[in-house]
């Protein structure tokens, strides 16, 4: 049997099925809709490190309807002066309806001057986001938000 070398016909053919072929060998199994409350539970004492902690200092805002999951605004701060003595570690944001709930996490220092975050996320559905900020002592508060979204960003990844 003897190969010949194939010409530009051949090649543009071969090369218009490489989709169709890859495209069956990809799993379609789709991400969970949104963690469990197990899941959501674990992700928080990860970052609490099974320290209790209290509400308040924490204000999170987020916009009560958000139009796109894709792309939702969010910004935290935490009530504190940010001096050597008393100042914000970390802000973690975590989402219940998220396929994965821990979303991002800060960290901070005096030399910050304002203990104020700001960024966009990714959201599946209508839920509440929970905040919790670390301070220099070890303590440990949270803030919480609610939203609307009308259109879901978690969807299937192929």
């Amino acid at each position: 049997m003897t190969f010949s070398k194939p010409d530009r016909r051949q090649m543009l053919t071969g090369m218009a099925a490489l989709p169709a072929l890859s495209v069956a060998t990809v799993s379609l199994a789709p991400l969970p809709a949104s963690a469990t409350p197990q899941e959501l539970r674990e992700a928080v004492a990860a970052f609490t490190k099974g320290r209790p902690t209290e509400e308040g200092r924490v204000t999170l805002d987020i916009p009560p309807i958000s139009e796109n999951g894709n792309s939702v605004s969010l910004s935290v701060s935490v009530e504190s002066p940010m001096t050597e003595d008393d100042h914000v570690r970390q802000i973690a944001i975590f989402a219940e309806a998220n396929p994965l709930p821990d979303i991002v996490r800060f960290t901070l220092g005096p030399r910050a001057g304002r203990a104020e975050v700001a960024t966009r996320i990714r959201l599946n559905d209508s839920q509440t986001l929970l905040a919790v900020a670390e301070m220099n002592d070890g303590t440990l508060w949270t803030g919480t938000a609610e939203t609307v979204v009308t259109l879901a960003a978690c969807g299937i990844i192929l």
